[in-house]
């Protein structure tokens, strides 16, 4: 069942980073400069970002299968769009539509995974179906880049959508939202201030916050590197093949994936290690940034470019670390909820920089070193949020320990 979920999440992980390997194709088919081309992405994470936390509201209310139900519909619809695109507008809606669907996928399988596996798994459980998602991050950089080369525009992307087709019949045939047996309790969701109850009593966490903080701090920079200006800044700034730049974005997605496991496995098994794992990733991925971008030469050797693709891949896996906060800090049936909250953050992160860094690269004759430099910005924003909420997190969260541990102890009538 948790494997159905995921295959959906691949398929929009898929879409969703297809035009990272066609930005240099999309600014000639519809004759923009790079801040049209970054409008794209900043109006699916606009609508990403915006459905995170209605779409926690519906998990917890209609269950796993119709949220993903209504998800792979409307992603699909979005990539065929995309494909018959000959207009900036035409293409705008379909980017839009696309992140509407893909906004139901990875909460929708965070919350399988809290039903089909025991809690103690949940951190490793999150990490692999993030670095399963990531495949199809492998397949837009591995695949679709060549299929453009060979196929053209419309060919290439009505193919890709026509696995939303097949992913949207196995979910109709065979997903089921718990085991047998294992229904959740009804809970109430009467009433008008419901919704404003749920989202309030999950924003009063000191670790959702926390999450939310860890996830806008930690995955923006990959996530913008992989979903637009990676190709555009290693080949016209960094003077390297359309092809050699593929193999560095393959390498962030190949460190992401043997990153997560290596997370998962770490924090499963020693929970304290949360905090010192984001805190350190952030402040890699800053080092070698401020590395390549300071370079005095014009090219940045590329053993630089190399590190700086592996340390690039740590940001997904780190990000999941937001989750791992906010999940023992709400109870089941506030999980969705909390999840969207947290699933804000990187996204919001990531939509104000590929504005930025667009912006930027038309306000300087592009120069990506002054673009660039917006990361940093983000990041020290992001790094005081973790500095001055993690000491609340962790002692609310010990409050909730021993809370269940004393109503978890039998007294004898």
């Amino acid at each position: 069942m948790w494997g159905l979920g995921v295959a959906v999440y691949f398929v929009a992980i898929t879409f969703r980073t297809s035009l990272g390997v066609a930005g240099i194709d999309a600014t000639e088919r519809f004759h923009i400069n790079a801040s049209a081309l970054s409008t794209f992405s900043i109006l699916q994470l606009l609508v990403y970002a915006g459905m995170q936390i209605p779409v926690g509201l519906m998990v917890d209310r209609l269950g796993t299968k119709k949220v993903l139900t209504l998800g792979v519909v409307l992603f699909t619809i979005g990539q065929f769009g995309f494909a018959f695109s000959h207009s900036y507008a035409m293409a705008l809606a379909s980017r839009a539509l696309l992140g509407c669907g893909d906004a139901m996928t990875f909460i929708s399988v965070l919350r399988l995974g809290s039903r089909w596996f025991p809690a103690r798994r949940g951190p490793l459980i999150a990490q692999v179906a993030a670095l399963i998602g990531m495949a199809g991050n492998l397949i837009s950089t591995l695949v679709l880049a060549r299929l453009l080369h060979h196929a053209g525009w419309t060919m290439t992307f009505a193919g890709s959508a026509a696995s939303g087709v097949l992913v949207l019949a196995l979910v109709l045939l065979f997903l089921r939202d718990h085991p047998e047996g294992h229904e959740p309790a009804p809970h109430p969701h009467v009433g008008n201030g419901f919704v404003r109850k749920q989202i309030a009593a999950a924003w009063s966490e000191p670790g959702t916050r926390l999450g939310m903080w860890t996830h806008f701090t930690t995955q923006f920079p990959a996530m913008v590197f992989l979903l637009l200006w990676g190709m555009p800044f290693l080949v016209e700034a960094q003077g390297l093949s359309r092809a050699e730049a593929g193999e560095l974005l393959t390498l962030v997605v190949l460190s992401n994936m043997a990153v997560g496991l290596v997370y998962g496995q770490v924090i499963a098994r020693h929970h304290a290690a949360r905090a010192p794992i984001a805190l350190s990733t952030v402040a890699a991925t800053a080092l070698l940034w401020a590395s390549v971008l300071t370079w005095p030469e014009q090219h940045a050797p590329g053993a630089l470019l190399i590190a700086l693709c592996v340390v690039l891949g740590a940001c997904g896996p780190a990000s999941m670390i937001g989750f791992d906060f906010a999940r023992p800090a709400n109870p089941p049936e506030r999980l969705g909820t909390a999840s969207g909250i947290v699933n804000m953050g990187g996204f919001i992160a990531s939509m104000t920089t590929l504005l930025a860094v667009g912006v930027l690269l038309d306000a300087t004759d592009d120069n990506y070193r002054i673009a660039f430099a917006s990361v940093f910005f983000l990041q020290a924003l992001g790094l005081s949020q973790m500095l001055r909420l993690r000491g609340q997190a962790h002692r609310r969260e010990r409050e909730h320990v021993i809370a269940s541990r004393v109503q978890a102890v039998h007294v004898p009538a």
